[in-house]
C-alpha cells in the first residue's frame, strides 16, 4: 500500500467534487492510501502572488510545513490533484531552495503561527505523476473490467502541470505522453491532440471574457475537429473553463460545439467497473450522456446544474469578490 499526504485544494471541495469522488472510488484498485493534510489552506492560485511574493510563498509554505509535521511514518510527499495547486506547491519549494533570503522571510512569517519549513523537506507531485509512475500501467490494466473500446478521447493536460516542471516529473514540457498512455491502458482510442498543453485561459473569464472565449474556442474546436467524443483533463480550472463556459463561448461565436470534458479519474473508474453515479458523472454542464452511451454506459437522468459564476461587466471597476455558497449555509467540513 503506497501512502501519501493529500492536498485537496479548494476546488475539490466544491466545483471539482466529481474529481474527488472518482479518486476516492478508485483508491482500492490503485492500492493508494491518501491522508489529507491537516488544517490546509488555499494555495493562493490567483494573480496576487505577482504583487507580494513573500505573502504568496508564505501561504503555500504553511501547507508544506503542516505536511512535514504530519509525515511521521508517511513519506513526506504531498499529492495534489489540481494542477494549479501542484504548480504553486512545487514552485514555492523550488524558490525557497534557491533563494535563501526569501526562505528566511517566509520562515519569519511562518513563525507567527508557530511553524517552520525547511526547503526541500517535502516533495510535491501531481496525482497523474503518482498514478502513472508509482502505481504503473501494468496495475491499471489488470483492473480494467470494462475497456473503453471505441471511445475517442482527447488528452488535455493544460499548461501548468508540465511547465515549468522544476523537478522533471514529466516526459516533456511541450508534448507529454503520460495521460495518453494511461487512457490507452483503459482501452480508449487516444487522439494525437496537438493542443494538449495549450492554456485554457485560467481566470481570464473574470478579467476579459472575450479573450477567454477565444482561448476556450480554440481547444473545443480542435477537440471537435479531431472527432473527440470527450476531452479528458486533470485540472479543475481547465475542466471548469472548458465545461462551464462552453455554452457562453458558443453564444459569443454563434457556434454549436458540444464536447464533454471529464476527469481522467472518472474514465479510470468506468474502466474499472464503477457505477457512474459513484464517479460524479452526469454533473457536468456539457452532458457526456451520448458519448458514454457509445460504450454502453448509461448515465442517470440529468440533474439541474448549479449556476455558473457571473462574468463581470466591462465597466465594473471592483475586484472579483467571493460569494456565499448555498445561500450562506455553513461550509462543508473537509473530507465530508
Amino acid at each position: 500500500m503506497n501512502k501519501y499526504l493529500l492536498y485537496p485544494g479548494c476546488s475539490l471541495q466544491r466545483n471539482a467534487r466529481s474529481y474527488r469522488d472518482s479518486l476516492v472510488a478508485i483508491q482500492p484498485e490503485l492500492a493508494m492510501e491518501l491522508e489529507e493534510v491537516d488544517d490546509w489552506n488555499c494555495c493562493g492560485a490567483t494573480e496576487y502572488g505577482s504583487v507580494y511574493a513573500v505573502a504568496r510563498h508564505a501561504l503555500v509554505a504553511r501547507n508544506l510545513a503542516h505536511a512535514k509535521a504530519q509525515s511521521n511514518g508517511i513519506p513526506p510527499t504531498v499529492v495534489a490533484p489540481c494542477s494549479a495547486c501542484y504548480l504553486n506547491l512545487s514552485k514555492t519549494d523550488h524558490v525557497l531552495r534557491t533563494d535563501k533570503r526569501m526562505a528566511s522571510l517566509v520562515n519569519d512569517a511562518l513563525q507567527a503561527g508557530g511553524l517552520n519549513y525547511q526547503p526541500g523537506s517535502v516533495g510535491s507531485r501531481h496525482l497523474l505523476d503518482v498514478i502513472y509512475n508509482d502505481v504503473g500501467l501494468e496495475v491499471i490494466r489488470s483492473h480494467v473490467t470494462n475497456p473503453l473500446k471505441g471511445l475517442r478521447v482527447a488528452p488535455y493536460y493544460g499548461c501548468m502541470i508540465v511547465r515549468p516542471d522544476v523537478d522533471d516529473h514529466f516526459s516533456s514540457t511541450e508534448y507529454p505522453l503520460e495521460l495518453d498512455e494511461l487512457l490507452a491502458a483503459l482501452g480508449a482510442t487516444v487522439i494525437d491532440f496537438p493542443l494538449k498543453t495549450h492554456c485554457c485561459g485560467g481566470h481570464m473569464t473574470q478579467i476579459s471574457p472575450e479573450v477567454a472565449y477565444e482561448m476556450i474556442r480554440r481547444l473545443i474546436a480542435a477537440g471537435d475537429h479531431y472527432r473527440a467524443d470527450v476531452m479528458v483533463t486533470l485540472c479543475p480550472m481547465c475542466q471548469l473553463n472548458l465545461d462551464a463556459y462552453q455554452g457562453d463561448m458558443n453564444s459569443h461565436f454563434k457556434t454549436d460545439y458540444h464536447v464533454p470534458v471529464l476527469y481522467f479519474t472518472q474514465l479510470m473508474g468506468l474502466a474499472f467497473g464503477h457505477d457512474p453515479l459513484e464517479l460524479g458523472l452526469g454533473k457536468e454542464f456539457v452532458s457526456a450522456r451520448d458519448a458514454l452511451a457509445r460504450i454502453g454506459v448509461e448515465l442517470p437522468e440529468e440533474e439541474p446544474v448549479a449556476p455558473k459564476p457571473a462574468v463581470r461587466r466591462k465597466d465594473d471597476p471592483s475586484l472579483p469578490m467571493p460569494t456565499p455558497l448555498d445561500g450562506g449555509a455553513k461550509r462543508e467540513e473537509k473530507g465530508s
